[in-house]
């Protein structure tokens, strides 16, 4: 899987190209548009790794593009309501807890804490469901599809799922720490958003083609 991964980015007549793309849309992500474009792009990974198509898509249909990535990014934010919830009540209760200052403060830092640690679970979940929310949402060329909970279930239980998680999360540390390293010359920060574009491409393949390969997607591998 991280072999076929690595490679994916790369595959086709058109990979300097989308590369560079890519990168270039990661250094106008403050512009906002291009972020959605960005996103959509890698909804559109997504899809076709899950289908088992061995190239990833070309950049056209810009607008389609750009629809699809706001919809990735509301499907994103629905899913991380009750986490930022958690996080931001248990703030203000550890807070509070901090300023009162007598037993019963202590009583609330205490239940601060235990909310905060509770929120960092649920963002660690957060972050390990939405990958197959968008992959389903994508195949299903459906919004409400991000919330079909059966299927996602079906995928992110399996071994699969978990493995092509497990890997990006690696590969994202690695990412890291080269980004801190080229982050002290010039050409390191002009080099950083390309790479990060391949490295996202390459993760978003591996989500992709394990979700097609546990529920069994016409065209995936298995």
């Amino acid at each position: 899987m991280l072999e076929d991964g690595l490679s994916y980015p790369l595959n086709g007549d058109s990979a300097l190209a989308r590369i560079i793309i890519g990168g270039l849309l990661g250094f106008g992500s403050v512009l906002i548009i291009p972020a959605f474009a960005l996103m959509g792009y890698l909804v559109w990974v997504l899809d076709g790794a899950a289908r088992g198509e061995k190239e990833p898509p070309a950049f056209e249909n810009w607008g389609e593009m750009i629809v699809d990535g706001l919809k990735a990014t509301v499907v994103s934010l629905i899913y991380g309501i009750i986490p930022f919830a958690l996080i931001f009540v248990s703030t203000f209760v550890f807070a509070g807890g901090i300023s009162a200052g007598d037993s019963a403060g202590g009583v609330l830092g205490g239940l601060g804490v235990i909310g905060i640690l509770v929120s960092l679970l649920a963002m660690f979940l957060l972050y390990y469901l939405i990958p197959a929310a968008l992959t389903n949402m994508a195949l299903e060329d459906e919004f409400g599809a991000a919330f079909d909970f059966g299927t996602i279930k079906q995928a992110v239980l399996s071994v699969d799922y978990l493995v092509a998680w497990l890997i990006p999360f690696v590969l994202a540390a690695v990412m890291n720490v080269v980004v801190f390293a080229l982050a002290i010359t010039i050409v390191g920060l002009i080099v950083v958003p390309f790479l990060q574009f391949y490295v996202q491409v390459a993760a978003f393949y591996m989500f992709g083609a394990a979700f097609g390969k546990v529920v069994g997607v016409g065209g995936a591998d298995g």
